[in-house]
């Protein structure tokens, strides 16, 4: 069974895809954040914009979210980092990493801080801001804040 888009040890069909066919809702800000992640492996549009908050929604460009997702390989998701977002929290903020290719083959590193907020038990995306990420050494301590070391974690 491979794992699911997103990274996490189970496969998408137990992981991801309950919360982007609305069979199961995210709990965490975590959660959607890697369902959102595997929404654009998976190229399910109508979901990246179903999990924004109702307030940024006005915005979003299907046909240009599509073209994204479908034009684009995704290689792998790693969570560096999360701040609240828990299943008691009204708010939260999950700092990822995203690797894709894109249609010429070129690979991209996307390193983002998304903000997340929770109406009536359902968390949303809000909006997220591109982070600059230094190079860690291997030895260095890991930046998801684990104390172990860069090589044993995150860099494994």
């Amino acid at each position: 069974m491979p794992n699911c888009h997103c990274g996490a040890n189970a496969s998408y069909e137990q992981c991801c895809e309950p919360v982007i066919k609305g069979s199961r809702s995210a709990s965490t800000a975590e959660q959607l954040m890697r369902a959102r992640y595997s929404a654009y492996a998976a190229s399910e549009i109508d979901f990246l914009h179903d999990s924004l908050h109702p307030d940024g929604r006005s915005e979003f460009d299907f046909d240009a979210t599509r073209k994204w997702a479908e034009s684009s390989e995704w290689q792998n998701l790693k969570i560096l980092a999360c701040k609240a977002g828990g299943e008691n929290d009204k708010v939260g903020s999950v700092e990822f990493s995203a690797v894709y290719v894109d249609r010429e083959g070129k690979t991209h590193k996307h390193n983002e801080r998304s903000h997340f907020k929770r109406v009536d038990d359902a968390w949303y995306f809000c909006d997220g801001q591109q982070i600059a990420v230094d190079k860690v050494g291997r030895n260095d301590p890991c930046t998801c804040g684990s104390g172990k070391k860069y090589k044993k974690c995150c860099g494994a």
